[in-house]
């Protein structure tokens, strides 16, 4: 039973991430367990047709791990290859325990110190306990009735099966999102037939894309080229939150109506076009950068079910939908994203005194700075409720954060202490603070219902404000919030 300093759940890019900072600070006393058995985490999971990231991938990266990107939007192969760089670098393979699933953390106050026990029966102790297992890594899937009757094939665009070989074959896409947006474009040429059932229209911008030339590439490789770059790109994608907040106007002028252009641009048919033309506000839900999706649903052997065609059941052979109208599949995929609020945290954990954090989260999620929570000592969740993963890089969020943790252990170690806990009081100003802020945005009060919110309503997924305000939010560890034993 190892009994280590720092236990980090998840070997993504947080995990990774973290496994440098604490080596940077002079702590390699930890252990990553890694529920799959790989490491790597959402680039090597996910491996479906067209995969690619929608942030600049100069500042979807490591700070301490620049990288010669071949373009801005890096595909999933370059990432995964990131990725694999990443941990071959920092030796981080010789740290990780893989097929280890996290199904229960308990504090044991005599011992100042946090049990992880996996589903096969392993047991890990260490005195703080770093999660970074990921808001978008449980697959969401609908209810759809008769969906265990279904002859053919069928999978969640997080598991892709390529061992199916769906040339030739009538295929139905679950949903119109960012993996949807993604998927359709590139499997759509080799199929005989495509069915995409769209719950609600996307806004789709133009994807700015760019093949970094071998003089470009060979600059990136400079440390201060490439900080610039990343400066350059953050301050740019900042401005959004202006839109975002304080001005629907801006939103209406700027961002809708180059949406708009888009898609009068690119679909001709006035039919589909109103079916692709979302009733809320831009940004209220994810929106999707694109320049392939529209041309792929125009082509002939594709067709777009609206909301008042969608799937009422699943039968033998296809699908039925609400109008009655019977549809032979060979293959159903569903790119219906993440429970990313409500299911983002898959384990029990049982804090001091017995508390749960299922309990403290029944309402909603929530925790100061979106890290951590009254109740649960030494215990740090990365990308946690409210971190504002929407209009930048989550690893420039996961990096504050880091800030934040690696700061709140130096007080704990710094003192030969025991713990750090921050107390209710300043959770429950933060949090209030947090949703009052809300009401101002267009995640809130945009008109339509997102992943972004919890089933309470309550917005989770994102910071209702500009990141660099969260960056110094997250600088310090302020001795009047919390309490170190």
């Amino acid at each position: 039973m190892p009994d280590v300093t720092v236990l980090i759940i998840g070997s993504g890019f947080g995990g990774q991430a973290a496994a440098i900072e604490l080596r940077h600070r002079g702590v390699d006393d930890f252990l990553i367990l890694e529920r799959r058995d790989f490491m790597g985490g959402t680039w090597c999971q996910n491996a479906y047709p067209g995969a690619a990231v929608d942030v600049q991938s100069p500042l979807y990266s490591l700070s301490r791990e620049p990288w010669p990107w071949t373009q801005m939007f890096a595909e999933r192969d370059e990432l995964y290859a990131y990725t694999q760089h990443v941990i071959e670098k920092h030796r981080l393979r010789d740290k990780c325990v893989i097929s280890a699933e996290v199904v229960r953390m308990e504090w044991e106050e005599p011992h100042a110190r946090w049990r992880v026990t996996t589903r096969d029966g392993r047991s890990f102790t260490g005195r703080f306990v770093i999660n970074a297992s990921g808001p978008l890594s449980e697959p969401a899937f609908p209810n759809f009735p008769g969906m265990d009757t279904f002859r053919g094939a069928s999978f969640h665009t997080n598991a892709w099966d390529h061992g199916f070989d769906l040339r030739g074959k009538r295929v139905a896409i679950v949903g119109s999102g960012a993996s949807a947006a993604q998927v359709i474009p590139a499997i759509a040429p080799d199929v005989a037939k495509l069915h995409v059932f769209q719950r609600t229209p996307h806004w789709v911008m133009p994807r700015p894309d760019h093949h970094f030339s071998k003089l470009e590439r060979a600059a990136l490789k400079n440390e201060t080229v490439y900080r610039g770059v990343r400066g350059a790109i953050y301050w740019g994608l900042e401005t959004r939150v202006v839109g975002f907040k304080y001005s629907r106007t801006l939103l209406k002028v700027l961002a809708e109506k180059q949406a708009l252009k888009h898609l009068h641009d690119q679909v001709a048919d006035p039919a589909l076009r109103a079916k692709l033309t979302p009733d809320y506000t831009i940004g209220c839900k994810r929106i999707v950068l694109s320049s392939a999706l529209y041309p792929a649903l125009c082509r002939p052997n594709v067709r777009l079910h609206a909301k008042d065609e969608a799937i009422d059941r699943v039968v033998e052979d296809g699908v039925v939908t609400r109008t009655g109208e019977h549809v032979p599949l060979d293959l159903i995929v569903y790119a219906t994203g993440y429970d990313a609020t409500d299911g983002a945290l898959r384990f029990d954990v049982t804090g001091r005194d017995g508390a749960s954090l299922a309990a403290f989260w029944s309402e909603y999620p929530r925790a100061y700075v979106g890290t951590t929570v009254p109740g649960f000592p030494n215990l740090f969740m990365l990308l946690g409720p409210n971190t504002g993963i929407g209009h930048t890089s989550a690893l420039f969020i996961v990096e504050a954060q880091l800030r934040y943790v690696l700061a709140s252990i130096d007080a704990v170690l710094g003192r030969n202490g025991r713990a750090i806990e921050v107390t209710a009081d300043a959770e429950q100003q933060y949090t209030d603070h947090i949703h009052s802020e809300m009401k101002q945005t267009v995640w809130a009060s945009g008109g339509c219902k997102s992943w972004y919110q919890s089933r309470s309503g309550h917005v989770i997924a994102m910071y209702p404000g500009f990141s660099v305000s969260y960056w110094l939010a997250t600088g310090r560890v302020d001795p009047a919030h919390h309490r170190v034993t």
